[in-house]
């Protein structure tokens, strides 16, 4: 497996991220994602800069390891042909680093443009078509395009990167699969599920990657880590079918009002214990996945765990699952 490090734009300033960029490549992350957008779920989390912005710079201060979204949605608050042209900016930037992670997204985000939040199957139908357009258009052709949900008229991504940009769409279930794995590179999901695994590959029929993705909150201190925890991540429980649909950190903050810490440590590794990380990434290891990165809850602690923790733990990882 691939080790990856997570960018969470909702609780880190921008420069504070590029920073962390720079220190999980010096800790030995084979990969760094980035989360895309405009709100956090909660209001203690206190951030949401411009993704590209940052990766743009993420870009320029790293070296060697891969760079994603996980991931952008190009359906409602950026045109499809806009995602086309940034991810081959960010591809040129980064030396052919980049990948493209496409999803069908959240209310809390997309909500802002004022356009409303279409039903889960009309959202799946756009980001079909959006994820065809981009494709075209990250061939460097000339696209003109009247579909169902956009129009594209003599568009062309002039720097478009000889080498591609992959692209990998994140998928919940056979129906998903079904759609998307036809259009994309590689598979992200955020289950440990085995049978979406299975019907990926029986869709796909080629290589690809499985990118998964699993909070911690690793501190030397355990009680310090399950507060932490509870105060930035109770939202993280809701499940995919609620945590799309809510428009406002007022909104997850109302929905988790009844999780309690016991509750987040239960879902989440809390604590220095870094045997217990290594044996909550094994479901993933054991459903298939090739590659998984880690999201440490908050920004209070992050340089901490990057410098003292995140080597050990690599280490441990890679003798587990390597």
């Amino acid at each position: 497996m691939r080790f990856g490090y997570t960018l969470m734009t909702e609780q880190s300033a921008p420069r504070d991220l590029v920073d962390y960029a720079t220190a999980a490549e010096r800790a030995g992350f084979d990969f760094e994602v980035s989360s895309d957008h405009y709100s956090p779920w909660l209001t203690s989390q206190g951030h949401a800069p411009y993704a590209w912005s940052v990766l743009g710079a993420v870009s320029q201060v790293t070296d060697h390891v891969e760079l994603a979204t996980y991931v952008t949605c190009p359906i409602q608050r950026y045109h499809p042909a806009v995602v086309a042209q940034k991810a081959a900016t960010l591809q040129s930037l980064s030396n052919g680093r980049f990948i493209l992670g496409l999803g069908s997204g959240e209310n809390l985000n997309e909500h802002v443009t004022g356009e409303g939040w279409p039903p889960i199957a009309q959202r799946q139908d756009m980001l079909v078509e959006a994820t065809t357009i981009i494709r075209r258009l990250l061939s460097g052709e000339l696209v003109t395009w009247e579909g169902d949900y956009f129009r594209i008229d003599s568009a062309r991504v002039w720097d478009a990167p000889e080498e591609g940009v992959p692209i990998g769409v994140a998928v919940s279930g056979e129906s998903s699969v079904e759609q998307f794995a036809p259009l994309a590179d590689h598979l992200i999901a955020v289950q440990p599920d085995a049978e979406v695994i299975k019907d990926w590959d029986r869709v796909h029929q080629a290589d690809s990657r499985k990118i998964g993705q699993l909070p911690i909150c690793w501190d030397p201190d355990r009680n310090t880590a399950v507060a932490r925890g509870h105060d930035q991540f109770r939202w993280f429980g809701g499940g995919w079918g609620v945590n799309a649909d809510l428009p406002t950190p007022a909104g997850f903050a109302a929905a988790s009002q009844f999780v309690r810490p016991e509750d987040v440590a239960d879902s989440i590794p809390c604590g220095p214990d870094l045997d217990a990380i290594v044996e909550a990434v094994r479901p993933y290891q054991e459903a298939g996945f090739t590659d998984l990165a880690v999201i440490q809850v908050g920004d209070e602690g992050q340089q901490q765990f990057l410098d003292k923790a995140a080597p050990d733990l690599l280490d441990k990882l890679r003798s587990a699952f390597g």
